[in-house]
């Protein structure tokens, strides 16, 4: 009795010793190449190359570990799925723009119809901008003569305020006269790259028409 008794506390403690070398040996896992299955505390050479699962001490996967090479291409195929569709996104966003011009131009003359309108209200706009800059300093002038007539007299509030308005009237109006003329700049480049666009979509037709 005490014999089989001490063969079992030996077994017992033998299993129990296995436990965690096998937890250990089961750290990583994978399918080689030839279909069996590897284990091993480290990733095992059988596995370069291939899916790895990373198991933790109950043997349950708690990570896979893809490939560096299944990874790149992953990320490159991602990339190059993003490309295509950016790509394919500003084609049809070209296609919407070039619709869009030829639905609204018959001809060269009516692009530069619409210039010409365009720069005509751009320049209205300006004159009249230059006229209230011309109106303004002309009453800086006649303020600033108003307060000298007072010498060693203190000045109204009124007219310290009239003159500090005066100020803020004239930067404001020299700063809507630069965007005008910046405006003008746009106009020009817009009907310029409207033309451009024009004679590219149309003149291929006009070819083949005489052909």
């Amino acid at each position: 009795m005490r014999r089989y008794t001490s063969l079992a506390a030996i077994f017992f403690c033998s299993a129990l010793g296995a436990v965690p070398l096998l937890a250990q040996a089961q750290s990583y896992r994978c399918t080689g190449t030839d279909g069996k299955r590897y284990y091993g505390q480290t990733i095992p050479r059988p596995c370069i190359g291939q899916v790895v699962e990373q198991l933790n001490p109950q043997g349950l996967v708690i990570r896979r570990i893809e490939p560096r090479s299944s990874a790149d291409e992953r990320e490159a195929k991602a990339a190059e799925e993003k490309k295509r569709r950016e790509e394919e996104l500003a084609r049809r966003e070209e296609l919407r723009r070039n619709r869009a011009l030829l639905a609204t131009y018959t001809s060269v003359d009516d692009i530069e119809s619409a210039r010409a309108r365009a720069l005509e209200g751009n320049a209205r706009t300006l004159k009249d901008v230059n006229q209230r800059i011309a109106e303004i300093r002309a009453r800086q002038e006649e303020l600033a003569k108003e307060v000298e007539s007072y010498e060693s007299k203190p000045v109204p509030i009124e007219l310290k305020r009239e003159a500090e308005n005066a100020r803020f009237n004239l930067q404001a109006q020299e700063g809507l006269r630069d965007a005008k003329l910046k405006e003008a700049q746009a106009i020009n480049t817009k009907y310029d790259e409207d033309r451009r666009r024009y004679v590219e979509l149309t003149q291929p037709r006009a070819k083949a028409k005489e052909e």
